[in-house]
């Protein structure tokens, strides 16, 4: 169940920022800290395609012990979004060694996905978990493009927070995205809603963090949104 001040959240990108939000070649790349250690990168990008938007998104994490690497993760998900909604999706996960894969596509009024659960028909408008889109917000489930499995979620404003991007201080909203793992939270930007940062529970009860080493910019929105993108 999402909170009534995500909702409103979703009300005003509808209304004033037109579908399409991710502009052509639209980048975040993120160093990802276990606590407080680099363990590795996670980028996304978004592009326009074919009346659609088209995410490619790659990460890799190696976490050592004693000069050992005790932990490996590499993540390669190629997703195509049409009207607020996923179209086809294309991921490959190793996680230390287990290898996952997730496929699937828009099939009538549905979604068909196949994942080492089995094959699965999904109804309605199918979202992953696509931080790079704030519609997510507005959700009662996502697909996990690692497991392939459809997740309740309940989303939660958590307050106002300044996020560190570069050399500026971004001033951000911060919502709770509640999903069987645990709570992730997220920061987007008051002005115009990008996404700006992550933080999320990982094993040993230690945390992941997203610290954004470039994300699009406002100047970039608006000029995206000038053109009628």
């Amino acid at each position: 169940m999402i909170s009534g001040r995500a909702k409103r959240l979703f009300v005003v990108l509808v209304a004033f920022l037109i579908p399409g939000l991710a502009a052509a070649g639209d980048r975040w790349e993120f160093e990802v800290l276990l606590d407080d250690k680099e363990v590795g990168f996670h980028n996304f990008e978004v592009t326009t395609t074919d009346g659609g938007r088209r995410l490619d998104t790659e990460a890799s994490f190696d976490v050592k012990f004693l000069f050992v690497t005790a932990f490996r993760y590499r993540h390669q998900n190629t997703e195509i979004w049409r009207d607020g909604c996923l179209s086809s999706i294309s991921a490959f996960t190793n996680n230390n060694g287990d290898r996952l894969a997730v496929n699937g596509g828009a099939a009538g009024d549905g979604f068909e996905v196949e994942s080492q659960r089995g094959s699965e028909s999904l109804s309605g408008c199918v979202q992953t978990f696509a931080y790079w889109n704030p519609e997510i917000l507005a959700a009662d489930r996502l697909l996990n493009s690692q497991t392939g499995d459809y997740e309740d979620i309940e989303v939660a404003y958590a307050g106002s927070e300044s996020v560190e991007v570069g050399d500026s201080l971004v001033d951000a909203d911060r919502y709770t995205l509640t999903a069987s793992g645990g709570d992730i939270s997220l920061w987007y930007s008051q002005d115009d809603q990008r996404w700006l940062a992550l933080e999320a529970p990982a094993k040993g009860g230690r945390t992941i963090r997203y610290r954004p080493l470039s994300v699009p910019t406002a100047d970039d929105r608006s000029r995206v949104l000038a053109r009628g993108d």
